[in-house]
């Protein structure tokens, strides 16, 4: 008998030429035993092993009972008893059949190569890397260290045989391959490619974030641009190596001339009429004021100049402002400072006549209102702002505002209406440069709003795949908790605690506020799955008492219902 099995990219099961239907593996503990033990040296485990991998918190009757159960489904899955053996409490895959696993395969093809130096040897080995081990379950603890290990195998497979494009390929944001692509490039004469290459590499290194790229990059693209001479060079390419000079003195915490040059770079910006460099640079200043917690009064400056002055750049300046405003919302000291700054710059908004300064300040005063309970209000900003921000065609602002009506509409127990806001939103978010962002935020509201179990896993799924290497941290935190949530209450244990431990890490950005609040809840939620009340008890009063110290009733009464008998 001959059991194939896929790890890499995908799980699938062969027997004998016969694919298993993905349908056949519904009882998920059933196709989770056969990868662990697809994974282990020589593909066999002590079941005491297995029980604490799988149900740590269980008692051993109970855990014994459960893996019982799993090797059954599994044996049935696979059409053949004796393809999972026990023995002597040894749980064993196929030990009697000819076994064939890609990952194995691949491993051993790698050492082989990496021993022997061989380029076309490195080739072979990299073509049977399928993509990243069991990527539908990325959450599942158990499998962290052999997905890294494969990966970095795979990694060091690309770096030693000189194959930039894979590597690039595994990971954007990989330096070392994008400076060879360039080198190799300049050494052709090809100025445009090594130009495409570290645009390629600013981007995903996300410079809203204020990650860019390293000082020997930018003298790489110095060069190309150095190669046609400065009269074929494009206004924006100066413009973009300033931004990138301006990241690395703000990641060596040279606040003042990152600030520095973020201003001046923004005014040639403005003068090239380039939007999204408007923004970069507008991001660049806002992170350096924030980095001197100084953004609140930068904040109020820039509005009131840019209000007043140049108000058709209005919405392109906050737009590099948008994930800093929502950061201080989401602060310890709460909206409440938020609110009053937005009813000052409404009112100097609306002195103007600036359509995209009312629609920014009704969009900080309706997420103010929604925070402190009042959804009325709260509706009512939003809606103006939406339209305000679609007049100015704003999108990120709109995004933003279509956003927290969703919001609305999921506390109103309004889940078609929520649907249908995420879709126009998702839609919207595609045009703006700031997508990544804005679409993570709409995904976590996906979860929410997912009629059926079957929903909420596709929506998990769908979520699990934005947060990449270098995805906004706090843009992130809506999508972990709601999906530790829905996985808690639907029984799906395993993957909870690597989600909210991800979480509270990125929590601690803020020293408190609503999202530690939210991580005591979805902690609360995830103790009573696992059958522990009291802990479960305790977690929601703490979350309720944070939310209350923070003004927002809403949550604090969700929270306090939780602990009731209907709970």
């Amino acid at each position: 008998m001959r059991v194939s099995i896929h790890l890499l990219g995908r799980f699938a099961v062969s027997v004998d030429g016969r694919p298993i239907p993905a349908a056949d593996w519904r009882r998920d503990r059933a196709s989770a035993l056969v990868k662990l033990l697809a994974l282990r040296s020589a593909h066999r485990i002590h079941r005491e092993q297995a029980m604490e991998i799988f149900w740590p918190d269980a008692d051993p009757e109970a855990a014994g009972a459960n893996l019982r159960k799993a090797i059954h489904f599994a044996r049935r899955a696979l059409g053949a008893h004796d393809l999972i053996e026990v023995s002597n409490d040894i749980v064993s895959l196929a030990p009697h059949a000819e076994l064939e696993i890609d990952a194995e395969s691949f491993e051993a093809a790698a050492k082989a190569a990496l021993r022997g130096g061989d380029r076309s040897a490195y080739e072979c080995a990299a073509d049977l890397y399928g993509g990243r081990l069991l990527p539908d379950d990325l959450f599942v603890e158990w499998l962290d260290t052999p997905r890294a290990q494969l990966q970095q195998r795979y990694s060091d497979l690309l770096r030693a045989g000189g194959l930039w494009q894979r590597l690039i390929a595994l990971d954007p944001a990989d330096e070392q391959a994008q400076c060879a692509l360039m080198q190799a490039a300049l050494d052709a004469g090809n100025r445009v490619e090594a130009i495409r290459q570290f645009n390629q590499l600013r981007d995903n290194l996300h410079a809203e974030l204020g990650v860019g790229p390293s000082a020997a990059t930018i003298a790489l693209y110095e060069k190309a641009l150095a190669l046609s001479g400065a009269a074929t060079v494009n206004p924006s390419e100066h413009i973009r190596t300033s931004l990138a000079w301006g990241l690395v003195h703000l990641q060596s915490g040279e606040f003042d001339k990152a600030s520095e040059i973020a201003r001046h770079t923004r005014d040639l910006a403005l003068g090239a009429d380039l939007p999204r460099e408007v923004g970069e640079a507008s991001a660049l200043l806002g992170i350096a004021s924030m980095m001197r917690a100084q953004w609140p009064q930068l904040f109020r400056s820039e509005f009131i100049e840019w209000v007043r002055a140049k108000p058709a750049f209005v919405q392109h300046v906050f737009d590099g402002h948008l994930c800093l405003s929502e950061f201080c919302l989401c602060s310890a000291s709460g909206h409440a400072e938020v609110a009053g700054l937005a009813r000052e710059l409404l009112t100097v908004a609306e002195e103007a006549g600036s359509n995209a300064g009312r629609g920014l300040a009704c969009l900080l005063l309706g997420e103010a209102a929604l925070f402190s309970g009042d959804l009325d209000e709260a509706e009512r900003h939003l809606t103006e702002a939406e339209r305000l921000l679609l007049e100015a065609d704003a999108v990120a602002g709109r995004v933003l505002a279509i956003e927290r009506l969703a919001e609305i509409a999921l506390e109103r127990g309004q889940k078609w209406r929520a649907s249908r806001l995420i879709q126009r939103g998702l839609t919207d978010a595609e045009r703006s440069w700031l997508s990544p962002h804005l679409i993570m935020r709409m995904q976590a509201l996906a979860v929410r709003a997912a009629a059926t179990p079957k929903m909420v896993a596709q929506e998990i799924l769908a979520g699990d795949r934005l947060l990449t290497h270098g995805a906004c941290q706090p843009c992130s935190m809506a999508l972990r908790t709601a999906s530790a949530i829905a996985l808690a209450e639907a029984g799906e244990l395993d993957q909870v605690d690597r989600r909210l431990n991800d979480a509270e890490r990125i929590a601690g950005m803020w020293h408190g506020g609503p999202w530690a609040a939210a991580l005591w809840e979805a902690r609360g939620v995830q103790r009573r799955a696992q059958n522990h009340e009291i802990r479960a008890l305790a977690a929601f009063d703490e979350a309720a008492s944070r939310y209350q110290e923070l003004g927002r009733p809403r949550d604090q009464a969700r929270c306090l219902a939780r602990m009731g008998p209907e709970g």
